[in-house]
């Protein structure tokens, strides 16, 4: 598999961050005893977001194995697509 490069994440990263944020804010709300509703409406938007994050990782690593490979026969194609269905 490909390492991603950490300067080329910093979106990713601060997606992330702010879906932690927002579970931080799910939890408070069970806490407080919020309405189902907006509970629910708040977990769709974390899933959303790590969602989000996790499509643009998938791509960083797809582009990176098709233009740093050279070879399309030595890529995993496989891997590749078993890790980007396990976000399906």
């Amino acid at each position: 598999m490909v390492q991603l490069n950490p300067e080329e994440m910093g979106a990713v990263i601060n997606r992330l961050r702010r879906a932690q944020g927002q579970i931080g804010g799910v939890l408070r709300m069970i806490e407080e005893g919020r309405d189902c509703k907006d509970i629910v409406t708040q977990l769709a938007a974390v899933n959303r977001a790590l969602d989000r994050a996790g499509f643009a990782i998938v791509s960083t690593g797809l582009k990176q194995c098709l233009t740093e490979s050279g070879d399309p026969e030595s890529l995993d194609i496989k891997a590749m697509e078993k890790l980007f269905l396990s976000l399906a």
